[in-house]
């Protein structure tokens, strides 16, 4: 059974930083992209970053390039995303996701509030 659950958010002044982790278990999670969504009120679920089964390449939407960084833990089934300059357009519910034998999963997602 694949499960993903997702930790870190929080609530955060403008200019700083957080770090979310998934935790992923149930399926062969070093041979999975693995996917950050967010989700920000009023727009639709957005693709934040994406991460090679290996680690080595990652992409990730033009809204948070130079400040987000995606990374993983194969060993451990682990996938982060390091955020910093945080901006209030940060503001969401961010998920973990993967797609494994042409089904989605996404985890229960983790909330992050960018207020003064």
């Amino acid at each position: 059974q694949v499960q993903l659950v997702e930790s870190g958010g929080d609530l955060v002044q403008p200019g700083g930083s957080l770090r979310l982790s998934c935790a992923a278990s149930g399926f062969y999670f070093s041979y999975h992209i693995m996917r950050w969504y967010r989700q920000t009120p009023g727009k639709e679920r957005e693709l934040v970053a994406s991460l090679t089964p290996d680690g080595g390449r990652a992409h990730y939407a033009d809204s948070v390039k130079g400040r987000f960084t995606a990374s993983r833990d194969n060993a451990k089934g682990m996938v982060f995303l390091e955020m910093n300059d945080l901006k209030p357009d940060d503001t969401g519910v961010y998920y973990c996701f993967v797609n494994s034998f042409d089904r989605d999963y996404w985890g229960q997602g983790t909330q992050v509030t960018v207020s003064s």
